[in-house]
């Protein structure tokens, strides 16, 4: 059974950088890709404190609005020296009057590990979780993790978020220094997006 009858996706969001992750990485599969920005869609409160919960709310809102099936994902940085944070608050440790400034987040994140008094490495992991919902109401939830180590300082410009002082394991590039190429082989939105296409593959065929 084809769950994607006009080949359309909606991919929940209205940051432009995260839509051209998701476009790059789905971009072999045979779905025209628009985002919630595209239709003018209100960008929901996202007022639940996991994963799971935000990227429902944004998934479930967006196929409500649109009748479209609707990709939604929340993702974050969880620190361990720091009890996980920021987590879901990843986005609201950038905020300011003027938007997100995620070099204000990164130095954050630095200063609280120092008044920490551990000791390095600092290890982290990049979490994303994709809820799909369709307008039968039916779901799926796809997962991505990648584990790394917080550096200091920043480095590299590519990316966004807080790229340039995350370390995958295996790795000593940050993923700010990282081409898209390489962030997109690893990443943990490209982990969660290959069972999403995994999904989609079996679906159509």
């Amino acid at each position: 059974m084809n769950l994607f009858p006009e080949n359309q996706l909606l991919i929940a969001t209205h940051n432009t950088g995260k839509l051209e992750e998701f476009k790059y990485l789905l971009k072999d599969l045979n779905l025209k890709i628009l985002s919630s920005k595209d239709l003018n869609l209100d960008e929901p409160n996202e007022t639940e404190n996991s994963f799971i919960g935000n990227a429902r709310i944004k998934s479930k809102i967006s196929c409500l609005q649109s009748n479209l099936p609707s990709l939604a994902d929340d993702s974050g940085l969880q620190v361990h020296a720091l009890g996980n944070k920021p987590g879901v608050y990843t986005a609201d440790w950038a905020f300011t009057d003027k938007g997100r400034d995620f070099k204000k987040a990164m130095h954050r994140v630095w200063n609280e590990l120092i008044e920490t008094k551990q000791q390095e490495p600092f290890s982290a992991n990049f979490i994303c979780t994709l809820v799909l919902t369709f307008p039968n109401g039916n779901e799926e939830i796809f997962e991505g993790i990648v584990n790394g180590i917080i550096t200091w300082p920043m480095r590299g410009r590519d990316g966004h978020g807080y790229d340039p002082i995350f370390v995958p394991d295996g790795h000593k590039k940050t993923f700010g220094e990282m081409t898209n190429f390489e962030k997109n082989k690893i990443s943990h939105r490209s982990i969660a997006l290959k069972k999403f296409i995994s999904f989609y593959m079996d679906r159509i065929n």
